[in-house]
């Protein structure tokens, strides 16, 4: 039996980041790795139901095995057998980020030997995470198909903290090999379309005033281009939220996002506020990739075949995190080219393994 690829937790973001990174990899490459000091640099280190809920997802989709998987726990091994696809469903039981789970399960479904369709239950919009409505299904989704990546997501209803109670199912379809993207060129805004919402008992006032102040920031900062947000009351949700997602399109057909969340004392015009400023930033910098999307492309960019380029804006340190975990497992060299004519605007660069799906 090979021994475990250790790999320290506690390193650059020192959260749940490389988790993911590192469980799908192994399951993956068949590589098995244990992993110490798990979430050492939160207020509360170890395992949480989200993190738990996605390994054991794992470990089941493989048929393979784990230690110290429970709550609270500081180090697990992760020892994957074979992907297999197939239906099944995950639960946090908490408001736990649905959106972080596909984070990790979603490379693996690619490689597997089937078709997968996961039920899960948990939050869709909650606090550190991009919201898996309207982000995961549209933005994220419309990167991934460059390389080759197809999936679905239908978000049966919200669920929101602290209860979460969200229901989302994935149907993901297994690829022989992920294609290398080149996503390098400077892009030029086209318009802003978002999504505006309120939920529960929430009044739909809130939903108006997210939008109007985020259309009124985004023409004072870009000028007068097309602004569409429509506002609604999502009747289906569980619990009371509230939240705005937007996205800028490009002439190139990319598009950037920004995001929103409610919480309780902070005023609706802020929160519209706050996500045209995540919108801007990417926008004015004229990248291919927002501030969520950075991260989640280092995989999919190792594991394709060919050399893949993104232009981006500051490396996050979610990003710096899994370039440095998935280099360490795959082998990958990652390059960062800082674009001097640009003020914090990179190219990542790397050559992909090639990684072919020996099941198709």
């Amino acid at each position: 039996m090979m021994e475990p690829v250790v790999i320290d937790g506690s390193l650059l973001e020192g959260g749940g980041q490389t988790l993911r990174i590192s469980s799908a990899l192994s399951a993956i490459l068949g590589v098995p790795i244990r992993i110490h000091s798990i979430r050492a640099g939160r207020s509360t280190p170890g395992l949480r139901p989200q993190h738990l809920t996605g390994l054991n997802l794992i470990k089941n989709l493989t048929n393979g095995s784990m230690e110290g998987g429970s709550i609270g726990s500081t180090e697990i091994t992760l020892k994957p057998g074979q992907i297999g696809g197939g239906e099944f469903s995950v639960d946090t039981k908490t408001a736990g980020s649905i959106t972080l789970i596909i984070q990790a399960v979603l490379p693996c479904l690619l490689f597997a030997g089937k078709r997968s369709v996961i039920k899960m239950k948990g939050g869709t919009n909650v606090d550190m995470a991009p919201p898996i409505g309207d982000y995961l299904t549209d933005i994220f989704s419309s990167f991934a198909k460059r390389f080759g990546i197809h999936f679905s997501c239908k978000v049966i209803r919200r669920g929101f903290y602290p209860k979460g109670g969200g229901e989302v199912d994935l149907t993901v379809e297994p690829i022989k090999q992920l294609s290398c993207v080149t996503l390098d060129k400077a892009q030029t805004i086209q318009c802003v379309n978002g999504v505006s919402f309120v939920a529960g008992t929430i009044p739909i006032r809130v939903a108006n005033e997210m939008a109007s102040s985020a259309t009124l920031k985004i023409q004072n900062s870009l000028g007068k281009i097309p602004v569409r947000i429509s506002q609604y009351n999502d009747d289906k949700a569980f619990g009371n939220g509230t939240a705005i997602i937007l996205s800028c399109e490009t002439t190139d057909g990319m598009l950037l996002g920004g995001t929103g969340l409610g919480k309780p004392r902070t005023p609706a015009s802020q929160v519209g506020q706050e996500a045209a400023d995540e919108l801007i930033e990417s926008c004015s910098r004229k990248v291919c990739l927002d501030q969520y999307a950075q991260d989640q492309v280092i995989i999919f960019m190792a594991l394709a075949d060919g050399v893949s380029r993104v232009l981006v804006g500051p490396l996050s340190l979610h990003t710096r995190t899994a370039i440095h975990v998935t280099s360490q497992l795959t082998g990958v060299n990652f390059d960062v080219i800082d674009l001097k004519t640009q003020p914090e605007t990179f190219i990542i660069q790397c050559k992909g393994m090639g990684f072919v799906n020996t099941q198709l």
